[in-house]
Formats: C-alpha cells, sequence, structure tokens
C-alpha cells in the first residue's frame, strides 16, 4: 500500500512471492541437460545425486523482520532526542541560530533520501541529527515564550507519543484498516492541507496573519487540529508500509528508510501539537 509520506511515496523495489524479481529464476543457457539411456532431453535420476541444503550455510540475503525496524526507529529518534537536548543545553540563543541552517540541510537531505530510496544508517542518522538540532532550538523557542501552565514542550512530547500509541493499536487491533480508498483520502488531505500552508504564506505578505490559518484565532485552532489529524492518519500508512516491506521479503538494511519515514511524521506531529498548545497559551 503507498503511504503519502514522502518517505515513502515511491515505495520499495518490487518484489513478488518473498523474493526480489530476478531472484531464483531458472539460469538460461547453462549447459545440456543431463539424458537417460541416451535419450536426449529426458533427466538421469542418478547422475547427479540430491544433497540437501545445510541448515548452517551462510545467507546471502537477509531479510528485514519487525525486530529491524524496531531497533532502527528507536536508533533514529534516539540519535534526534539527543542532539535535540545538546543544542537547547548550549547557552543562550545559540541553538536558535542553528534552527535556520539546520532546517534547510535536513530538508535537502530528506529530499535526496526520499528520492534515491537511500537506507543506509549514515544517511538517516544525520538526517535525525539535522532535525534534532533544529527541534531542540524550537523546543527552546516555546518553552522560553510560553512559561505559563506548565512545561508546553513536555505537554507536546506527552501528547506525540500518545498519538503515536494510540495510532499503532488502532492499526494493530485493525480497527481502521489501510484500505486504497484511505491512502487516496489522506493523499489528498496532506496535499490540501499543504496548498493552504503555501496561500496563507503568500496572503501574509499582503495581509497581516493571511487567512487566519496561523495567527492562533479560532480557525488557526481548527486548522491545526486538522493538520494534526493528517499527520496522526499518516502513521497508519507508515506502519502499514513496514508491514508490506516485511511481506515482500524487503533486506534488512531497508529498516533504515523506514525509520527515515516514521521521523519525518512524528516530527511533523510533534511541532503541530507544539503548535496547537501554544495558541491556548496566547
Amino acid at each position: 500500500m503507498p503511504s503519502n509520506n514522502p518517505a515513502f511515496s515511491r515505495g520499495f523495489p518490487a518484489a513478488g512471492n518473498g523474493q526480489y524479481a530476478g531472484w531464483g529464476s531458472p539460469t538460461q543457457g547453462a549447459g545440456p541437460q543431463q539424458t537417460y539411456g541416451g535419450a536426449p532431453g529426458q533427466y538421469d535420476p542418478y547422475a547427479a545425486p540430491y544433497t540437501a541444503p545445510s541448515p548452517y550455510a551462510a545467507r546471502t540475503t537477509t531479510y528485514l523482520t519487525m525486530d529491524d525496524v524496531v531497533t532502527k526507529t528507536g536508533i533514529t529518534f534516539l540519535v534526534t532526542v539527543l542532539a535535540a537536548a545538546a543544542t537547547w543545553a548550549l547557552p543562550g540563543f545559540t541553538g536558535a541560530a542553528l534552527a535556520l541552517p539546520a532546517l534547510l540541510i535536513a530538508f535537502v537531505l530528506g529530499m535526496v533520501i526520499s528520492f534515491k530510496q537511500i537506507a543506509n544508517p549514515a544517511a538517516t542518522l544525520a538526517f535525525a541529527a539535522l532535525e534534532g538540532v533544529a527541534v531542540g532550538a524550537i523546543s527552546e523557542f516555546y518553552d522560553r515564550a510560553f512559561t505559563s501552565g506548565g512545561n508546553i514542550v513536555m505537554q507536546a512530547v506527552i501528547g506525540t507519543f500518545g498519538v503515536f500509541a494510540g495510532m499503532l493499536v488502532v492499526y494493530k487491533t485493525g480497527a481502521i484498516r489501510v484500505t486504497p480508498k484511505l491512502t487516496r483520502w489522506v493523499v489528498g488531505a496532506l496535499f490540501g492541507v499543504l496548498a493552504l500552508v503555501i496561500v496563507n504564506l503568500i496572503a501574509s505578505i499582503f495581509t497581516t496573519g493571511g487567512l487566519g490559518l496561523r495567527d492562533g484565532g479560532p480557525l488557526a485552532i481548527v486548522f491545526s487540529l486538522v493538520v494534526i489529524g493528517v499527520a496522526a492518519f499518516s502513521l497508519l500508512l507508515d506502519f502499514d508500509m513496514a508491514d508490506e516491506a516485511i511481506r515482500r521479503g524487503a533486506p534488512a538494511k531497508f529498516a533504515w528508510y523506514i525509520a527515515f519515514g516514521l521521523l519525518v511524521t512524528v516530527v511533523w506531529l510533534y511541532l503541530e501539537i507544539l503548535r496547537l498548545l501554544s495558541y491556548f497559551r496566547d
């Protein structure tokens, strides 16, 4: 099932019945077959005795498992959290100065990973570190700007993992099934949100507040809730993509690509929840 997540939009290498195309196919032109009794084309059962493969023989390919996905995703998120904490710990507003460069580099690297389907730890962890720098700087800004009403960053973190856990339960129990219709709906909603954000940004150049989608008013609150909903449903498609990759026998290293895609969605969800909480503090 294709995902709306940019990291998953191109899917993964075509596979069928647990094997990639070209694997396990008969070798052509390997020479004449053995014959029995001189009759061409008749196989001699005694010419090449069957030898059972050794259970200890080295496997040339390691297939993707759920343990691979969980482990690589956990490592990726840990790098993001550590980078965010280190940025926040910098003296003064040093971290804020790193936010924009980190975002721009992360955007370029993310596009390269997505379109070239790069699945290796160096690319994914580098992206995670850059995202951590940006998230740490943004979180520090919100924490200093909105001091009343409790720790806004901790509330956003709890809200993010609450949504993540909730959607994972919904997916695993089958309460909401990922169907082609649902996929089209989520993808359409994603492009709709993106279009509205761009239009609002352009309108803000000519009118204060633009369309009012980000000014903290009632319309902004509704729009933020819609964005959070789209991000939450995006997680369902990402979970389904991971399951399908396992079913199709993708290589184990593909777990880094899945971790990258999940990180994109979770960071987007966290920043939107942080923005929504700030509306209620304003």
